[in-house]
Formats: structure tokens, sequence, C-alpha cells
């Protein structure tokens, strides 16, 4: 990623500091943000008190009093979440966390995305939170994959309406792909795509068809797949392979 450079080709500023963390693994810039805005990050011995503030290569940045390690090379790796998990490092309810059962030979990682507690198949970890944050948005194209098995009975019409969007209880869906691959009785599989991928979103979208999903398994997400993956296993994706499938601006 390229450094920043002062008014006039000056020389390089380094990367502002919300970001430095971000790529740290200390946290999304979102919330290094706000870690600044609480007096908890320092440069060179000195609260830092704007976001905008700059690290150069040199330089000390501490965390609560601790120092933070210059940013390793971006890594990526597919993790086959399984169902029973929480998608957070500390859950307040005590429940196990994707977190907790990964290999401890695994650096400081973040998830892209969530998956929740029921759901299950590819999560993507990474030591990088400024990839993270790039490859959750909207905004950079990336397709989620899903296979989803449903209770209730499927009306092929009313699935294929969604790729118009919806609204549920005044929130704002974005076009879903939805088709029906199978079914027995009242419970169908069915094979659902979107690009944004809100909190629930299937299971509500779901339910405003009065389906009740009993299964959720992310098959892909963008160009990295789940595979023969198998379940509560992890694989790094080749850094050959991470620098063709990164959107430019992460370049």
């Amino acid at each position: 990623m390229s450094e920043e450079t002062r008014p006039g080709g000056e020389r390089p500023m380094g990367e502002r500091i919300a970001k430095f963390l971000a790529r740290a693994g200390i946290s999304s810039r979102r919330d290094a943000e706000a870690m600044i805005a609480a007096g908890r990050v320092a440069l060179n011995g000195q609260a830092v008190s704007h976001p905008a503030t700059f690290v150069a290569a040199d330089d000390i940045v501490l965390v609560d009093g601790k120092p933070v390690a210059t940013p390793a090379r971006t890594r990526l790796w597919r993790y086959h979440k399984p169902s029973g998990l929480v998608t957070t490092h500390r859950d307040p309810e005590g429940r196990p966390t994707v977190f907790e059962k990964l290999p401890p030979a695994l650096p400081r990682v973040i998830s892209v995305g969530r998956l929740d507690l029921t759901s299950e198949g590819l999560l993507l970890l990474t030591n990088d939170g400024a990839l993270a944050r790039l490859l959750e948005l909207p905004a950079t194209g990336w397709i989620r994959r899903y296979r989803v098995r449903v209770h209730g009975v499927v009306d092929p019409a009313r699935l294929a309406a969604l790729a118009r969007g919806m609204t549920i209880a005044g929130v704002r869906y974005g076009p879903i792909e939805a088709g029906l691959d199978s079914h027995k009785g009242e419970n169908a599989w069915l094979s659902v795509a979107l690009r944004e991928g809100r909190n629930r979103e299937i299971r509500k979208v779901m339910a405003s068809l009065d389906l009740v999903v009993t299964r959720l398994i992310r098959i892909s997400y963008g160009p990295f797949q789940l595979g023969l993956l198998p379940r509560g296993a992890v694989e790094e994706i080749p850094a050959r392979v991470l620098r063709e499938h990164l959107p430019k601006p992460a370049v």
C-alpha cells in the first residue's frame, strides 16, 4: 500500500495512525478512531488526539501502554466455521467463539464480516484490519453465496422477486438472487447470493416469505470458495493468489 506524501512532493509522511492500527490487526479503522478519541493511543510518548496523525517508519505506537508491532505482510485465511460459535473475540454471554477455536500458531486475526451463531461455512480471516474493512464493503462488489435449508412452502415467484430488493421493518435490503434447488415435503434447499450481507439478512428475508431457515452454509465469499475444507479447519490463501484477487484500491 502506498505511503501518503506532503503537498509539493516532500518526503513521505507514512500512513494515518488509524490505518496503521488496522493493518497491525489491532482493530478496524473505525474502532481505531474510537480508541484514539478515548485516549488509548500514544505516538512517541504523546497521546494521539486526531486520527489524521501520521506514523513514520521509526515511530513508536502504544495502545493501552503496550507497543504495537510494525504491521506484518497482509495475509488471508479460509476457515470452515462450525455452527455454535460466535464470531467475536469476547462474548458477554460466555458462548464459545470462533477465535477460541483457532490453532494457537495462528497470529492475531479478525474476520471479514461475520457468520451468526448457528450459521456455518466459509469465514475469511485476516491479520489486516484495513483489508477486512475493504472486503466487507458492498462497493467492492464481492458476491457471498450460500446454501440455505428452509422449512415451509417455497414460492419460486416470490424468490425471484427478491432480485428487486425489499424493505422489512423499515430496513431496506438490496437485491438477492435466490433459487430453489430441491425440496421434499415442506423442507427445501435454496441457493442464495447477495453482495451486502446485513445482520441476519437471509433469515429475516426468508421469514418475510413465511420460510424458517433451519441451516445456513456460506459456500463462497467473492473469489474464495469453501470447497472441501473440513469443518473447523483453517487454510492460508497463498500470497500470489491473494494478490491476484485483491480489489485494486487495496493493492
